[in-house]
């Protein structure tokens, strides 16, 4: 490629991603987030790690300190802080998740609810000793899930997938069989962005007789789904990603009604029939308060309260529109950019079978993503080679896509220059 046409491709792709920030019907949300004009940092493309904190959940948090906790002290409890896990797992469930009212809960954290639901769903298929987990699925998960097969005796089948790709029906029907107990898969792969076909997935689990515990961390908030209408029996996710609650915010939980008379196996007073009985033995809660363990974490709720109501407000099935065309926009930059420089796509290229971030394979791509934070672009890293674009639609433009991909070549171009 020539000096010439090179600038022209830049040039063109500059025009058409002002063009397509002039024409998106979500591009005033990006000034409720804080930072997001900020001129240190041209380019954040971590939100599927650390979404921005919106400046509404500035305040809630200042005036919960403030007012809530400082001037009410422990009456909060009795004035809503109980009732907060339920009440946000319920709004999250409407606005996000397709899921009926009394089957989310916010608490804990990824790992402790993936651990309570695996043995949960373990305890309801007795007699079957085999669980199936992508080889390829997030750390977190495939830790957790061989725990469990030590702690129980069980056998853990690996579903092999492609680099660039993650669970699809036909490989989980070839895996799970007879003696299969449960089946954990992430919805959207961290690592390639893959979207897996959730309802066709379920009911090939389901036709083993098996049950199905989906991880929706890469997913929730910004790719629409129907928990209730797909039959899912169990997901977890956490809030920090694109429902930006910040930090170590807390994770939730669905579980289907039909399933909430399972124990779960971390008995704590929360999830107790009556927390402040101080009863003598366990009794768990009706309902979807059994999965609950420990204290609520209030602070860590409250963030994610705003951007909630900001995905009722702006609409889940908007936000994918905008998902789908921030990742094939970012592809059609990384074509035209990253041309010449060894770069190799690791994500699907059809939208219809991809999340909401794109992986580029590069063998500089972590000197590289070091590179780049210190100018303030802000991609991610992932082993072994592998620069993540992660683009919030709701905080994230067309410009700023534009702006990263254009700092990744020039970076990746140095290191061929180099060697």
């Amino acid at each position: 490629m020539t000096a010439q046409s090179t600038r022209g491709t830049r040039a063109d792709l500059l025009a058409r991603a002002r063009g397509l920030d002039a024409r998106d019907p979500l591009a005033g949300y990006r000034g409720l987030f804080v930072g997001a004009s900020d001129p240190r940092v041209p380019a954040y493309l971590d939100g599927n790690s650390l979404g921005r904190p919106l400046q509404a959940s500035v305040e809630r948090v200042r005036e919960l300190m403030v007012h809530d906790w400082g001037g009410r002290l422990i009456r909060g409890w009795d004035e809503g802080w109980l009732q907060l896990p339920e009440r946000l797992g319920d709004e999250l469930g409407l606005v996000a998740l397709g899921a009926g009212a009394g089957q989310c809960i916010v608490a804990d954290s990824t790992t402790v609810l993936l651990y309570k639901l695996a043995r949960a769903a373990l305890a309801a298929r007795p007699g079957r000793r085999r669980v199936v987990v992508d080889r390829n699925n997030f750390p977190t998960d495939r830790y957790v899930l061989e725990g469990i097969a030590a702690e129980c005796g069980l056998e853990l089948d690996w579903l092999e997938v492609p680099y660039d790709g993650g669970a699809e029906p036909e490989s989980v029907r070839e895996v799970a069989g007879p003696d299969t107990a449960l089946v954990v898969l992430s919805h959207v792969a961290y690592r390639s962005g893959h979207l897996a076909d959730m309802q066709a997935v379920t009911d090939v689990v389901h036709a083993a007789g098996a049950l199905v515990l989906w991880d929706l961390c890469h997913s929730v908030g910004v790719v629409p789904v129907e928990l209730d209408a797909w039959g899912v029996d169990f997901a977890v996710g956490c809030s920090y990603k694109y429902l930006n609650g910040g930090p170590g915010a807390p994770a939730w939980a669905y579980v289907r009604t039909g399933h909430q008379q399972l124990t779960q196996p971390i008995q704590g007073w929360i999830g107790s029939r009556d927390p402040f009985g101080m009863e003598q033995g366990y009794r768990p809660a009706d309902g979807i308060r059994r999965f609950a363990s420990g204290t609520p974490p209030i602070i860590g709720m409250s963030a994610m309260q705003d951007m909630v109501e900001l995905i009722a407000r702006a609409g889940i099935h908007a936000i994918r529109d905008k998902s789908v065309a921030l990742t094939s926009y970012a592809l059609e930059a990384v074509d035209g950019l990253l041309a010449g420089t060894g770069a190799v796509v690791a994500s699907p290229r059809e939208a219809a079978r991809r999340g909401g971030h794109v992986t580029i394979d590069h063998p500089g791509a972590r000197m590289a993503t070091a590179r780049l934070w210190e100018q303030g672009v802000i991609p991610d890293y992932r082993n072994p080679d592998g620069i993540r674009l992660g683009l919030s639609p709701l905080s994230t433009s067309f410009e700023e896509v534009f702006r990263g991909v254009a700092a990744i070549a020039a970076e990746l171009t140095r290191d061929a220059e180099g060697s």
